[in-house]
């Protein structure tokens, strides 16, 4: 099992670990600060021992990365992880503010099913099976996610059940919300956020999240 140092400190942007496991382009680590994808957010982009990842995966409980067919780390080795650090703190603003919009979406809209998410680096999407178009609701839901952000409250992340790695988020008097993801200390480091309306399809509706360039 890899030891998830993501959850622990997200704000990490490098870490000296060893190397547990290498099967051909595939390495294990001990401990990682680097994400891989899970519940809609990519994966970071970064280095392992200078070998750039080319794609990190969940194996059960430990992460498996993927370099190029010539990174030569043995099992044993001490080596330093670095991410991408501007587009990681991108990808964790967008996801909380993808998070506070799909809270209150299920607020303002009684039965509404998500049926899909993606948090990049541009946007966010959260895709909805509904009958029909939201776009009149889209104007409350920014404000008042907004209004969170502006409150710029402390963000509560931890284990709801440590064993099985099971985590949550919660800001007090708002939600606590299960997510296994990488999230900002505060609300505030959102920034501003914009919503748009897309439709994709008979019964589906999608709502995209952008947030402010630069930081907040």
């Amino acid at each position: 099992m890899t030891e998830k140092i993501f959850w622990c400190d997200p704000y990490l942007t490098y870490l000296d670990t060893q190397v547990v496991a290498v099967s051909g382009r595939d390495v294990t680590l001990a401990q990682t600060i680097f994400f891989a994808m899970s519940g809609g957010q990519e994966s970071d982009h970064g280095t392992i021992g200078g070998h750039v990842v080319r794609d990190a995966r969940w194996d059960a409980r430990t992460i498996v990365y993927r370099l190029g067919d010539d990174h030569g780390l043995e099992s044993g080795d001490q080596v330093r992880i670095e991410i991408d650090w501007p587009r990681r703190y991108r990808l964790m603003r967008l996801h909380f503010a993808a998070e506070m919009v799909l809270e209150l979406a299920y607020r303002h809209f009684s039965g509404i099913d998500k049926v899909g998410a993606h948090i990049a680096a541009d946007k966010a999407r959260i895709d909805f099976a509904w009958p029909s178009n939201i776009k009149e609701s889209l104007a409350p839901i920014q404000r008042q996610a907004q209004a969170v952000i502006d409150r710029n409250q402390d963000i509560v992340s931890a284990f709801s059940d440590r064993d099985g790695e099971r985590r949550y988020w919660e800001i007090p008097e708002f939600a606590r919300v299960p997510c296994g993801g990488t999230h900002l200390r505060r609300a505030g480091e959102v920034g501003q956020i914009e919503l748009k309306r897309r439709n994709i399809g008979k019964g589906k509706e999608r709502i995209e999240i952008y947030v402010s360039d630069g930081p907040p």
